[in-house]
C-alpha cells in the first residue's frame, strides 16, 4: 500500500490532469491534505461536488501556503501569471512543478518567481485524452504513461527524488530530458500530430463536394481518429503552439517536405516509392505496441464497453 509522501499538496488547475491527480493522490493516500485552486468559480464548484480536495479556492496564492508540493496545471500561457500569484506564499523547501506540454516557455515564465528557497522542477507527464474540466480525470490516466521531468542545472537531488517517486506512486515511468531536446521531441511526436488533425478535420468541413452528413456517416477509423485529437481543448493547444513556436515550425518544414516527396510519387505513379514508404513507416507503430503504449486490439478505446483505464490518449 502506498504510504503518504506529502503533507500538503496544492494542485493548481482542475482539468483533465489536475482532476486525475486529485483521483490518485486520493486513492493511494499520498498526501495528508489536497488544496485545489481554480480561476472558474463554477468548476471550482464542480470540484467540490465531486469530493476531489480537502479545500477550495479561487486563489493560487491561498491554496499554496504551506503546500510541500504544488502542481501548475493550466495552459502554458497561464503559467507565469501563476508563478507570480503565488511566489509570496511558497515554503521553504516547496516543491513547484507543472504538467505543461512545453517545456523552454514554462521555464522562462515561471523561473523568475519561484523564490530560491522552494525548488522548480518542470514536468510533463505524457498522458491525456481529448476530454476536459474536473469531470473527465480518472485515476488511471497516468498508469504505463511516460513522465517527463526536465531539471534545471543545480536542481536540488533530494526534490528531484521526491518529486520522481511521486509521479512513479501515481503509474507513471519517470525519465530526464533538458528543456530544449524535451520540445524538439514533442514537437514531432505530440503537437505536430495534434495540428494536422485540427488541418484535416477543418479541410473535410469546408469541402463544397462532399456533405457534412456523408464525412460523419463514411467515417473510417483513420479520419474518427483525427476527430478524437481535434476535439481537444483549444485553449491548450492555441497556447502549445504559441509556446513552442520554433520546434513546431520546423517539424511542419520537415513534414511539408516529406508531403511534397509523396505528392510527387502519387502523381508520377511511383508504385515502388510508395510502396517503399509505406513499408518503412509500418515498424514505428510496431515499437510503439512493444513499448507499452498502446495495444493491437482493433478500434482500440472506440467500443461502448470500454473501461476508464483505456481513455488514455497522446
Amino acid at each position: 500500500m502506498t504510504t503518504k509522501q506529502f503533507d500538503k499538496i496544492a494542485l493548481i488547475g482542475i482539468g483533465l490532469i489536475g482532476s486525475s491527480l486529485a483521483r490518485v493522490i486520493r486513492q493511494k493516500g499520498l498526501a495528508g491534505t489536497v488544496a485545489i485552486a481554480t480561476r472558474s468559480s463554477e468548476t471550482l464548484e464542480r470540484a467540490h461536488d465531486l469530493g476531489l480536495g480537502d479545500s477550495y479556492t479561487t486563489s493560487s496564492a491561498e491554496a499554496v501556503r504551506d503546500a510541500d508540493l504544488v502542481i501548475v496545471s493550466v495552459p502554458v500561457g497561464s503559467s507565469e501569471k501563476v508563478a507570480r500569484e503565488i511566489s509570496g506564499e511558497l515554503k521553504e523547501g516547496a516543491i513547484v512543478t507543472d504538467v505543461g506540454s512545453t517545456k523552454e516557455s514554462v521555464v522562462e515564465q515561471m523561473k523568475p518567481y519561484i523564490p530560491e528557497h522552494a525548488h522548480f522542477i518542470p514536468g510533463h507527464p505524457i498522458a491525456g485524452t481529448e476530454h476536459s474540466g474536473p469531470d473527465a480525470g480518472f485515476a488511471t490516466l497516468f498508469e504505463g504513461r511516460w513522465c517527463i521531468l526536465t531539471p534545471l542545472p543545480n536542481a536540488d537531488e533530494e526534490a528531484l527524488a521526491k518529486l520522481t517517486t511521486f509521479w512513479e506512486s501515481c503509474g507513471s515511468m519517470v525519465d530526464r530530458m533538458d528543456p530544449h531536446r524535451h520540445d524538439l521531441v514533442l514537437a514531432i511526436v505530440s503537437h505536430l500530430p495534434q495540428i494536422i488533425a485540427y488541418n484535416i478535420v477543418g479541410t473535410a468541413d469546408d469541402l463544397e463536394t462532399v456533405t457534412e452528413s456523408e464525412v460523419i456517416k463514411y467515417s473510417a477509423s483513420g479520419f474518427r481518429d483525427f476527430t478524437r485529437l481535434a476535439a481537444s481543448d483549444p485553449t491548450m493547444w492555441r497556447d502549445v503552439c504559441l509556446h513552442n513556436r520554433d520546434a513546431i515550425l520546423e517539424m511542419l518544414a520537415r513534414f511539408s517536405e516529406d508531403l511534397s516527396s509523396l505528392q510527387r510519387a502519387i502523381r508520377w505513379g511511383d508504385g515502388d516509392k510508395l510502396f517503399d514508404l509505406f513499408s518503412h513507416t509500418r515498424h514505428i507503430r510496431k515499437s510503439i505496441i512493444e513499448a507499452g503504449q498502446d495495444v493491437e486490439a482493433p478500434d482500440f478505446g472506440r467500443h461502448p464497453e470500454y473501461t476508464p483505464a483505456e481513455k488514455r490518449g497522446g
